[in-house]
């Protein structure tokens, strides 16, 4: 399912479909979540995430990241878990990974109705509903007396998709508010939209795994074939954009260009190392060294550091923003 990673030598095309991250990304979640999981460990007398942690969470499904959390958090074995609960103490009981994630559940509940859009956020969704790209293809010689092949240029609309760890209840509590008819991630169609629990995914198989941008991309093409005359988008024109790094792992093994959009705290951590970021996709694909490096990637444009969404270069993307109507 994971296609090869690009080399150097690759030219990046235009690109034709935008695929997006949801928590950390388009929306402040990452800071609620940060803030829930602080106070849930508190409440076990446990520190707060170090930034190590926090950012090996980052991506991850909730079943996952509840796991590293739980560990890192050096909770006792289940046994000794056993033994706390027949001991008179005034301490809180050391919990059951199970009693974790449901503590941490009910802090969630009550945070995630507050999420608010990142910024520039809804300016980029809003120019790129507007947006289009150029892109050329080799046909054959029409005339028919040279027998060669010529190039012929169309104009395609950009399309968008979602591509979030979330699954599907956590989703809607999050973004009630932002997903109505006139909310800003209604730009995004509902079937572009692939969610954490979606079945099509293998479990197992969440960022830094490719499988759930490929998903995305094959759901955009499933709307690109009811179109006359266009062909379908390949992983090269995909621009994914992500806050983690475990998602620009997954969206360069998924063979896709990526702008890496870290919160402060994050960036801070790979302050002159932000090649690891893009270098560890061919380490963790079991690539060898067919992955790029950081400076590679952003010197060929398959790989961009931006601090805010903001900041996107359309042009350097070959899509053109339409006038508002």
């Amino acid at each position: 399912m994971t296609p090869p990673l690009l080399g150097s030598g690759s030219t990046p095309q235009p690109v034709r479909a935008c695929i997006f991250d949801l928590d950390g990304l388009l929306i402040n979640s990452e800071t609620l979540l940060t803030e829930a999981r602080n106070s849930t460990l508190a409440e076990y007398s446990r520190p707060s995430m170090s930034g190590t942690v926090k950012a090996s969470l980052q991506g991850r499904s909730a079943q996952e990241s509840t796991r590293i959390l739980y560990e890192s958090a050096n909770f006792s074995s289940s046994t000794k878990v056993e033994e706390a609960r027949t001991t008179t103490t005034t301490t809180t009981p050391t919990p059951t990974m199970e009693e974790f994630q449901s503590r941490l559940d009910r802090r969630l509940r009550e945070v995630f109705g507050t999420t608010r859009l990142m910024p520039g956020a809804e300016k980029l969704l809003r120019n790129l509903t507007r947006a289009t790209t150029t892109t050329t293809s080799v046909v054959g010689d029409k005339g028919g007396s040279s027998g060669g092949t010529g190039s012929e240029r169309k104009k395609n609309r950009v399309e968008l998709a979602l591509a979030t760890s979330s699954q599907s209840a956590m989703y809607r509590l999050k973004t009630d508010r932002l997903s109505g008819p006139d909310g800003v991630l209604s730009l995004i169609p509902q079937g572009h939209k692939v969610l954490g629990d979606d079945e099509r995914l293998k479990r197992g198989r969440g960022k830094p795994f490719p499988d759930i941008f490929l998903l995305a991309l094959e759901v955009v093409n499933e709307t690109v074939r009811k179109k006359e005359n266009e062909r379908e988008i390949k992983p090269a024109e995909c621009l994914v954009f992500e806050d983690a790094v475990a998602g620009v792992e997954a969206a360069r093994r998924a063979g896709m260009r990526v702008v890496w959009v870290p919160e402060k705290w994050l960036r801070d951590m790979y302050v002159g190392r932000e090649g690891e970021v893009f270098s560890s996709a061919g380490r963790s694909a079991g690539e060898g060294e067919m992955g790029m490096d950081g400076a590679e990637a952003g010197e060929s444009g398959w790989g961009e550091v931006l601090s805010s969404l903001e900041d996107v270069d359309y042009e350097k993307y070959g899509i053109v923003v339409g006038d508002e109507q």
